[in-house]
């Protein structure tokens, strides 16, 4: 088979992406993918062809900073979440669907496959007068459909245990509608309009699992809510596999270090959300900083090391980049900003985890921590030094979490995701050849 995969240019997005194009290269088959100019190299390394978005899509999402400038001074909560989304995700949705069409006409793939925010989808969906391969949709995120307790997406919300919980999530919800929901939803369907498209069926969130061919949740049902009955197509498919090392990617001189006569504590802000490292990892090493029993382990996702404000305590070790696939054994706790990548390896290898971050996602993936047991949410965005450090503390001398999070991991394990995931698409593929 032919595979174009196309990603949001963000590496969490891509790289998910990238551990199913690895999954058909390894089989025999070819594995085209479209994304920004920037992620070229990533995308090569994984032994996959590269193919660029067409101008308007081809954004670099590592400066942030500057392809949104106004997102800095917007707090986080629903004016953010709705200035973020139609700006990274519905903004470039024309120039996305056009770079789709040119490459289905060009090198006409078997199957295509996206991150589940990848809005380029939508007028290929819409469009009833032109053919297309199947869609997959693989989350890069929590599970987002309807919610038995009525409960709103992206703010974070545990399941409701009682009808007045109910009652109160039914007026957050009515709420959330108002200022993101609907706005989003005609946002959407004004871009849609100017491509003669007509307008999406659901909301947008929702858009994004109903309308795919089939849709990949990459966790276990285990650390997702109970949404009752969700649709046929939408399959679990346990975590993906981290990416391997860079070949010319040398371990830190302190890597002996990790012998196990010392508790090992890693902390990461992920690869977006690492601007400001004052919002959780510089927090961090001060919470810890006078624990000769722990290593405390920085990696600052590609950023400058120099980026680490103020004195580094004598049992921090810090790198920009490390390999999680090697580390994460290696390690009791995780202190984490909430990217849902980063929280699935970690479980995948049954780490415990403390999560403190509320923008994009965040808070939702905070919340499942917290709900399934694996860990502790800290539900700010600057959490204070004395909360972190009773919360590592915590889940340091109870193993109730560190046993939750292995419990977890041996779900996952029992998933042989790369036969669940192409399992799927053989049989998307063997259904469009013969129709």
């Amino acid at each position: 088979m032919k595979i174009l995969f196309a990603a949001t240019p963000v590496a969490g997005h891509l790289n998910p992406l990238l551990a199913i194009a690895r999954m058909v290269l390894a089989r025999g088959d070819e594995a085209v993918v479209a994304t920004a100019t920037y992620l070229r190299p990533a995308v090569e390394a994984s032994g996959a062809r590269f193919l660029p978005f067409d101008p308007g899509a081809d954004l670099d999402l590592t400066r942030i900073e500057d392809v949104l400038p106004e997102r800095a001074s917007l707090p986080p909560g629903p004016e953010q979440l709705r200035y973020n989304f139609e700006r990274l995700f519905l903004d470039p949705m024309p120039a996305q669907a056009e770079t789709l069409r040119r490459i289905i006409a060009t090198d006409r793939p078997d199957i295509v496959v996206v991150d589940d925010l990848f809005f380029g989808t939508t007028p290929l969906f819409l469009d009833r007068a032109r053919p297309r391969p199947p869609i997959v949709a693989c989350s890069i995120t929590i599970m987002v459909a309807d919610r038995p307790d009525g409960a709103p997406s992206m703010i974070g919300l545990p399941p409701a245990r009682d009808a007045a919980t109910r009652e109160t999530y039914a007026a957050m919800a009515a709420g959330a509608e108002a200022v993101f929901g609907a706005p989003v939803r005609a946002y959407a369907d004004a871009k849609l309009a100017g491509m003669g498209l007509p307008p999406l069926p659901c909301s947008v969130l929702h858009s994004r699992h109903l309308m795919a061919d089939a849709f990949l949740q990459t966790t276990v049902p285990a650390f997702e809510y109970d949404f009752g009955s969700l649709a046929g197509h939408v399959r679990f498919v346990g975590a993906l596999p981290p990416p391997p090392p860079q070949r010319d990617a040398a371990r830190p001189d302190w890597w002996g270090e990790l012998d196990g006569s010392k508790k090992v504590v890693l902390v990461t802000q992920g690869t977006v959300a690492n601007v400001d490292l004052g919002e959780l990892v510089e927090p961090t090493l001060a919470a810890l900083a006078g624990r000769d029993d722990l290593l405390v382990l920085v990696t600052t996702g590609r950023r400058p090391i120099e980026n680490v404000r103020g004195p580094i305590p004598k049992n921090a070790r810090l790198a920009e980049f490390l390999d999680f696939a090697a580390l994460l054994p290696k390690v009791d706790v995780l202190v984490t900003n909430g990217g849902y990548g980063t929280v699935q390896l970690a479980l995948r290898a049954g780490v415990p985890i403390v999560a403190a971050g509320r923008t994009e996602d965040k808070a939702e993936v905070g919340a499942r921590v917290a709900w399934s047991g694996v860990g502790l949410e800290i539900p700010a965005q600057r959490p204070g030094a004395a909360d972190l450090r009773a919360a590592v503390e915590r889940i340091l001398s109870e193993p109730s979490y560190g046993a939750r999070a292995r419990a977890i991991g041996a779900d996952m394990a029992a998933i042989d995701t790369p036969a669940a995931i192409l399992g799927i698409l053989d049989d998307l593929v063997a259904k469009a050849r013969a129709a």
